[in-house]
C-alpha cells in the first residue's frame, strides 16, 4: 500500500469512528442496494416525467440524497456488474463483453466477499451477470450466502421462465414454459425471497443486493399487479393507439417503485430503518425505446430533460452521457440529511470502497474506485483524478468537466466541455490540444488486456440461456414498431425458399437464421452473440425451390433501433448444386446504414437454384451479421 493510500485509509477510518462514535460492541449498519435494470435518469416522476409514476422513490428523494452525476461503470449490463462488484473500472475489469457468460476469475474479491468476511449475512436477488453456472464467476463463490434469480442475462429476458436459480440449483416455476406468458411471474418470488432474507437476518448485520430485472427484458407484467392502480385514471393508458408494451413498461417501473416501498416499509416494521442505509439506482444509461416521429428519443424520453428539453447524447451501449448517466438515491435516517441534491461525480467502481467503509471491512488495495461516504455524511470529499470507460472499440475519459471519447478502430478523438455542453454536440479538441493529450495519455495507461474466468462445463449455462424461451413453441422475438418491406414484382416468394446452411444463429435470443427469409421484417436473424461468437465471414445458403434466372438481391437491416450485424461487404454466388460454387462470386456489393430496402443488382442474370450470401464485414466494424429480411429477385426458368 502506498504512503498516500495509507494516509487516506487512516483518515477515512477516523471520520467513520468520529461520526458513528464506534464502540467495540456496536453493530455496523445494514446495507440494501437496489439496482433496477435499464431504468433511465429521466424515467422517474420526480425528474418531471409526465407518464411514469414513482411515488415511493420520489419520497425517498425527499428523505435522502439524490446525485446528478452518477455514472455507470460501463454502458451495458454484464460489464457494469463486474465494475460494481469488484471496484475495477472497465480497463482493469475481468468482464468486458456483454454476453452474459464471461465470468469473474475465481480469485476476485467482491463487495459480498468483503462484507461476508466482516461478519455480514449476504444475499442477492435478481440478475447476476458475472458468470453462468459451471463457471468460476457464480455468486456463491464470490461472497454471497444466497443468490436467487438469474445467473445469465439472456435467461433474465423472460418473466415466465421454467425455473430460476438459487445457488446454482434450479427452482421450478409452476405453469411456466418460457417466453411471454405463464402462471408464475418470476419477479414476485425474487422480491419475496429478498424480503424474507431481511426478516431472517433482522438480528444480524446484512447486505441485501437487489439487482432486479424490471423494467428490462420482455415488457410483461400481470394485469392485476398493484402498479396498475396508479394509472387507472390516465387517458393515455386507455388509448388504443399506444402499444401495450409502452403501457406495460410504465407499469413495470411503478412496480419497481412499489418494491422499493415494500423494502422501506419492512425495515420500519422491523425497527431497522435507522440502522440501514438504502441505495436505489439504475444500472446503465437509458435506451431510446419506443421511438416514433412524435417521440424521436423514445416515448418516455429517457435521455431528455422534460423540463428544459436538453438531451443527453446517445444511450445504452455507447459512452456518451446518455449511455452512462444513471439515477442514484441514498437514504439513511439521521445519518444522511434529507432532501439534499449533490453534483459530486462518481461511478460504479466507487460502490465497493464506499460500502466497505460503511461496513468497516477491508477491500483490496488495487481498486480503481474511491469511497464517497464523506459526501453521504456531508463531509469534505476528495474528487476523482479521472474516470475511465471502455466498451468494444469505444474509449472515454473524464477529468473535471472535460470528457474525451474515441473509437479505437478509427483512432479519432473528440473532446467536450460538459460544463457548457452536456449534450456533447461541440467537439472542442482543436482549441484544447493540451487537455486532449492529457486525457489520451490516461486512456493509454488505464487499458490492460482482460483476464477472464473460465468454465469447467458449459452445459448448465447453455440450458439457462435456452430457458428464456424454453418450450414456448419457439416463438420469435418480434420488433413491434413501424417497419420497411422489400417490394419487387419479381421477388421470389419467401414460402418457396428454405435454408440449406448458415454460419451461426443466436438460439438463446431466438434470432434464428430462418427468420432472414421468412417474409416478416419484424423478425431478425443474428449470428451467435457470446464469448464464443463466430466471426466473419458469415454465410447463408438458400434453396430457391426451383431454378431461377437470378438478377439481384434485396437486403433489409434489422428494423429495431440497433445496427449490430448490419451487412457491409458481401459476395453473392449462384449455382445449380448446393455443394459446388465458383471460386469467383457472381456479384459483389456493399450495403450501408439504411433502414430501407437496399439492393445489389447483377450485371446480367445468372441461372441457378441455390444462392449463397457471404458476409465479409459489418457497418460498425463488429464481428456479427444480422438481417430482418433477404429477398431474391428472379424469374422462374423455363
Amino acid at each position: 500500500m502506498s504512503h498516500m493510500k495509507l494516509i487516506k485509509r487512516i483518515l477515512s477510518l477516523i471520520i467513520f469512528c468520529l461520526f458513528f462514535g464506534i464502540r467495540a460492541e456496536s453493530k455496523e449498519p445494514n446495507i440494501v442496494y437496489i439496482m433496477s435494470d435499464e431504468l433511465a435518469y429521466y424515467e422517474l416522476s420526480h425528474m418531471g416525467n409526465s407518464y411514469i409514476k414513482t411515488p415511493r422513490i420520489d419520497q425517498m428523494v425527499k428523505e435522502g440524497i439524490r446525485f446528478t452525476n452518477a455514472y455507470a461503470g460501463s454502458p451495458v449490463c454484464a460489464p457494469l456488474r463486474c465494475n460494481l462488484m469488484t471496484g475495477k473500472h472497465a480497463g482493469h475489469a475481468s468482464v468486458r463483453a456483454n454476453d452474459g457468460g464471461t465470468p469473474l476469475r475465481e480469485d476476485e474479491i467482491t463487495i459480498a466477499s468483503s462484507l461476508k468476511a466482516g461478519g455480514y449475512s449476504t444475499g442477492g436477488f435478481g440478475k447476476w451477470g458475472c458468470g453462468g453456472r459451471g463457471s468460476t464467476g457464480v455468486p456463491e463463490k464470490h461472497g454471497f450466502d444466497v443468490f436467487f434469480g438469474y445467473y445469465d442475462q439472456v435467461h433474465a429476458h423472460s418473466f415466465y421462465p421454467p425455473y430460476l436459480i438459487k445457488n446454482s440449483k434450479e427452482v421450478p416455476l409452476e405453469g411456466n414454459v418460457g417466453g411471454r406468458s405463464g402462471k408464475s411471474y418470476s419477479h414476485y418470488p425474487i422480491v419475496e425471497e429478498g424480503l424474507n432474507f431481511i426478516r431472517d437476518n433482522k438480528d444480524k448485520k446484512f447486505f441485501a443486493y437487489f439487482p432486479i430485472t424490471p423494467p428490462h427484458g420482455m415488457y410483461d407484467i400481470p394485469e392485476n399487479d398493484p402498479a396498475w392502480r396508479l394509472y387507472k385514471n390516465e387517458d393515455w393508458i386507455k388509448d388504443p393507439n399506444i402499444s401495450q408494451d409502452i403501457k406495460n413498461y410504465a407499469a413495470m417501473v411503478s412496480m419497481v417503485d412499489y418494491n422499493v416501498g415494500q423494502i422501506l416499509d419492512l425495515l420500519k416494521e422491523l425497527g431497522l430503518e435507522k440502522d440501514t442505509v438504502v441505495f436505489f439506482t439504475g444500472d446503465n444509461g437509458g435506451q431510446d425505446r419506443f421511438r416514433s416521429k412524435e417521440h424521436p428519443r423514445g416515448f418516455f424520453g429517457p435521455n431528455v430533460n422534460p423540463k428544459s428539453g436538453v438531451e443527453y447524447r446517445g444511450g445504452k451501449g455507447n459512452l456518451f452521457e446518455g449511455g452512462l448517466k444513471i439515477p442514484f438515491i441514498v437514504r439513511w435516517p439521521e445519518k444522511i440529511e434529507s432532501g439534499i441534491t449533490s453534483d459530486f461525480v462518481f461511478y460504479q467502481p466507487d460502490i465497493f470502497p464506499t460500502l466497505a467503509e460503511i461496513a468497516g471491512t477491508e477491500c483490496p488495495d488495487d481498486l480503481d474506485g474511491m469511497s464517497f461516504l464523506p459526501t453521504l455524511l456531508g463531509k469534505e470529499q476528495e474528487n476523482h483524478e479521472f474516470l475511465y470507460w471502455e466498451f468494444g472499440n469505444q474509449v472515454a475519459v473524464r477529468v473535471d468537466d472535460w470528457k474525451a471519447i474515441s473509437n479505437r478502430k478509427e483512432n479519432v478523438w473528440a473532446l467536450y466541455d460538459l460544463s457548457k455542453d452536456v449534450s456533447e454536440k461541440n467537439d472542442v479538441s482543436e482549441d484544447n490540444e493540451g487537455i486532449l493529450k492529457k486525457l489520451k495519455t490516461i486512456a493509454v495507461r488505464e487499458h490492460t488486456p482482460p483476464r477472464t474466468g473460465n468454465y469447467s462445463d458449459r452445459t448448465l449455462h447453455e440450458r439457462d440461456r435456452w430457458a428464456k424461451w424454453g418450450n414456448s413453441n419457439g416463438q420469435p422475438q418480434k420488433f413491434r414498431g413501424k417497419v420497411n418491406r422489400i417490394k419487387h414484382k419479381n421477388l421470389i416468394p419467401a414460402k418457396k425458399m428454405k435454408l440449406v446452411s448458415f454460419s451461426s444463429e443466436n438460439i438463446s435470443n431466438r434470432r434464428l437464421a430462418k427468420y432472414a427469409i421468412d417474409g416478416d421484417p419484424r423478425t431478425i436473424w443474428h449470428t451467435r452473440w457470446s464469448d464464443r461468437a463466430v466471426k466473419h465471414p458469415h454465410h447463408l445458403l438458400i434453396d430457391l425451390g426451383a431454378k431461377y434466372q437470378v438478377s439481384g438481391v434485396r437486403y433489409l437491416v434489422r428494423q429495431d433501433g440497433g445496427w449490430n450485424g448490419a451487412f457491409a461487404d458481401v459476395q453473392l454466388y449462384v449455382s445449380d448444386d448446393p455443394e459446388k460454387f465458383s471460386s469467383e462470386p457472381t456479384m459483389t456489393g456493399k450495403f450501408k446504414k439504411d433502414k430501407k430496402s437496399q439492393s445489389i443488382d447483377f450485371d446480367e442474370s445468372k441461372e441457378g437454384r441455390y444462392l449463397k450470401i457471404r458476409i465479409l464485414s459489418e457497418v460498425n466494424g463488429g464481428t456479427w451479421a444480422s438481417a430482418a429480411e433477404i429477398g431474391i429477385i428472379g424469374i422462374l426458368s423455363q
